[in-house]
């Protein structure tokens, strides 16, 4: 219990840094480069990077950011942070308040721990597995419907740009566009939406603090292979992910063809939070 608590501690501690170093710029108005394509960056997420790697690791813990070059280092480390600084930089250059800084704690690539903090809308959501989740000071929880009627279901901005959620048009959910996965996570496991998905690869520092959130809370995740998400692997690149209330897991799997889905590991749908 102890140790957990020094991990959400850690967590929120990095979050107060990142308040900080957001506090100084003015989304939208960031001068902004381009890593390569079109895949943006500016310096906010390296001073936010900077800040949670002097406060987060300890001897011994591995880290993988998505602003700091990875090396095979952290592959020995039973604990290993992952972090995304910045997560929704098209949206913070654009001045849309759905960007987020992104905690995750992995413990032999389980996600045990996560934060995730949108300085704009307010919104802080913090837990552990075991624990539960907090969204701003409170107790939370992923949403209670066991039916995809009526459904409020996230989905990346780019991916509807793209036409890629052109096949759900008309269907029982309602769509709507948002732009960080990470923040879009936090959403489902806070209860505000009741799922997402995104069917295109993804990077663990994208979804580890989320995907810790939402099990956290209860909820189920999974693999667009219906199979639990593993992290701190060579490849840091994920197939794909799906987050949904508890209910509603094995509807989301009918409803996108996930015929392998299994329901009964540990890893795939969190446990209730102790009391």
């Amino acid at each position: 219990m102890a140790e957990i608590e020094n991990i959400l501690s850690r967590i929120e501690e990095g979050i107060a840094a990142a308040r900080e170093v957001f506090s100084h710029y003015q989304p939208g108005d960031v001068a902004v480069r381009f890593k390569q394509g079109d895949d943006p960056i500016t310096e906010v997420d390296n001073a936010v990077d900077e800040a949670l790697r002097n406060i987060l690791p300890r001897p011994g813990e591995g880290w993988l950011s998505e602003e700091t070059a990875d090396t095979t280092d952290r592959l020995a480390c039973e604990d290993v942070w992952i972090v995304d600084p910045l997560d929704g930089t098209r949206e913070f250059v654009s001045g849309i308040p759905e960007w987020c800084v992104s905690i995750g704690f992995i413990r032999n690539g389980t996600p045990i721990a996560g934060g995730i903090c949108n300085p704009v809308t307010g919104q802080t959501i913090l837990g552990a597995i075991g624990r539960g989740i907090t969204y701003n000071g409170k107790p939370g929880q992923t949403g209670s419907l066991d039916s995809l009627i009526g459904a409020r279901v996230t989905a990346s901005r780019s991916e509807v740009r793209r036409g890629e959620w052109d096949r759900f048009e008309g269907t029982s959910i309602e769509v709507i566009p948002c732009g960080s996965v990470a923040y879009k996570l936090g959403l489902v496991a806070c209860g505000e939406c009741d799922a997402t998905w995104t069917l295109v690869p993804k990077n663990e520092w994208d979804v580890a603090a989320g995907v810790a959130l939402v099990l956290a809370a209860g909820g189920a995740v999974y693999s667009k292979e219906g199979t639990p998400i593993q992290f701190n692997r060579p490849d840091t690149l994920l197939s794909g992910m799906i987050a949904t209330s508890r209910d509603l897991a094995i509807p989301v799997a009918d409803f996108l063809g996930i015929s392998s889905l299994r329901l009964v590991s540990d890893a795939l749908v969190g446990q209730a939070p102790t009391k």
